[in-house]
């Protein structure tokens, strides 16, 4: 496994490493799954969105269709870029189109996604930055998202 940070970039990934991410992902929805409570902010031209994965908690993400910021503080595995690395303490990733990532924490890791938009709602913005919203958490338990719009 290596340190992502060395090069502090998540690519575009090949389909082949989307399909093992998909693989994966079907194979996790025969276990418990964790309700995860997602913070949403659109503010200034730019969405974010923050949760935190609790240690011993692996999640598969949707499908990224737009470039982003991504910042993570704690400690977890990723498998991006065809490869497993390891992210421990404080990164800020940029982060390419064209990317669906699996995430396995071993400490409760923070993280925030972040990308220009003009969205105005975050159901706007959540399809803007996935093909598969449907896959979304905070599509899935509205009752667990905290939303903050500025209009601004």
């Amino acid at each position: 496994m290596t340190a992502l940070a060395t090069n502090n970039k998540i690519s575009v990934m090949s389909e082949s490493a989307i399909e093992k991410v998909r693989l994966v992902q079907n194979a996790m929805l025969k276990f418990p799954q964790v309700d995860l409570p997602v913070h949403h902010i659109l503010h200034g031209g730019m969405y974010s969105r923050s949760l935190v994965i609790p240690a011993g908690v692996a999640i598969a993400g949707a499908f990224i269709q737009v470039p982003t910021t991504l910042v993570v503080s704690g400690n977890v595995t990723v498998y991006a870029n065809d490869q497993a690395y390891e992210i421990d303490g404080y990164q800020v990733l940029v982060a390419s189109a064209g990317r669906k990532q699996v995430f396995v924490a071993h400490a409760d890791t923070n993280m925030t996604m972040t990308f220009a938009t003009d969205a105005k709602t975050v159901e706007d913005a959540e399809n803007e930055f996935t093909s598969e919203p449907d896959l979304l958490a905070s599509r899935r338990h509205e009752d667990l998202n905290t939303t903050i719009i500025t209009g601004e």
